[in-house]
């Protein structure tokens, strides 16, 4: 079969290819997954440069998350079936015409869905949803988000007002703000206009911001960090900017602000199953009611992955990046 891999650490445009690999087997309690689409993520870019919590040994293939069609099953596997299509996230190795992945963790994918919408349910998501169930807000609550126009930034901006909480979000063009209202999403600042900070105040009314996401660091960390209120929280969710945050000290001790950070993998591992399906169902729910929008910018084939990854990071990007075999 065909696979994306990759001999060293680097850019993704300079180190990945396409190879043949030999077809896997699924062991016991797994099943082989033939890949109809898989989205490009972050942590996907940042493994493939060695920069994440994760590191694979190489030569390594990579890829997280996948629709597909079930094309064999392991010893032991019950009530799933030979052509069922499922979803899965968190399987390293999904940039591949075949996957082995563990039955339990695999998502049966309504006939109703579309691939597109079905290839990225899980990772973005759901770790979006187990953020806001972490926070553990009260309805009313202000917070603040910057990437708001980045996958997560978008469905934070859904999903939080259906709990009744209040999402402010920043961008770093202005052109951003205008995307965003496209697509309904509302109260987002542009910092690239100077006086930035008043608009946020006429936004939220000068009611304390109780929680910041910063995906970003550098300078952006700081954006957020300065709009707090005391006793808040700011929670590390990425670091799309480099692995350094500039914030202001004095910020953090009058304010009293508490610095956490956020991986979305080590977060859902912890919760009880009863909760982690309970999240799941809400999720789908919203997906179902069209609360949530999962949208696809472009498809790329394997044979453009390394085009596919500067796709990821082109401006304006208005939703996942996708690569198919």
């Amino acid at each position: 079969m065909r696979a994306v891999t990759q001999k060293t650490f680097g850019e993704p445009w300079d180190v990945l290819d396409v190879e043949e690999v030999p077809t896997p087997d699924p062991g016991a309690g797994e099943v082989r997954v033939r890949t109809l689409l898989s989205p490009i993520h972050n942590h996907d870019l940042w493994t493939i440069r060695g920069s994440y919590g994760f590191k694979p040994e190489l030569p390594a293939r990579t890829g997280s998350e996948a629709v597909g069609v079930i094309d064999a099953l392991g010893e032991g596997v019950e009530n799933l079936a030979v052509g069922q299509r499922v979803a899965v996230g968190g399987t390293f190795g999904a940039w591949a015409e075949y996957f082995t992945a563990p039955a339990a963790g695999l998502i049966p994918v309504d006939e109703d869905a579309a691939d597109e919408v079905a290839a990225q349910l899980v990772a973005m998501p759901f770790s979006t949803i187990a953020l806001l169930d972490w926070l553990d807000l009260d309805e009313g609550d202000w917070i603040i988000q910057n990437a708001a126009n980045g996958a997560v930034g978008r469905m934070l901006a859904q999903l939080a007002p259906t709990r009744g909480i209040n999402v402010l979000g920043l961008v770093r063009r202005d052109a951003g703000v205008e995307e965003l209202s496209a697509q309904g999403i509302t109260g987002v600042v542009s910092t690239e206009s100077a006086g930035w900070q008043d608009r946020v105040a006429e936004i939220t009314g000068g009611a304390k911001i109780v929680a910041g996401i910063d995906s970003v660091g550098g300078d952006a960390s700081n954006h957020v960090l300065s709009q707090l209120g005391e006793e808040a929280t700011l929670v590390i969710f990425g670091a799309m900017a480099g692995g350094t945050m500039a914030l202001n000290s004095g910020a953090v001790i009058f304010k009293n602000v508490t610095i956490k950070g956020f991986w979305g993998s080590r977060v859902m591992s912890d919760l009880a199953p009863k909760r982690r399906g309970e999240l799941f169902t809400e999720l789908l729910t919203r997906v179902a009611d069209g609360t949530l929008s999962l949208t696809a910018e472009a498809t790329y084939p394997f044979d453009q992955v390394r085009e596919a990854a500067k796709a990821n990071f082109v401006p304006g990007r208005k939703g996942k990046i996708l690569l198919r075999p």
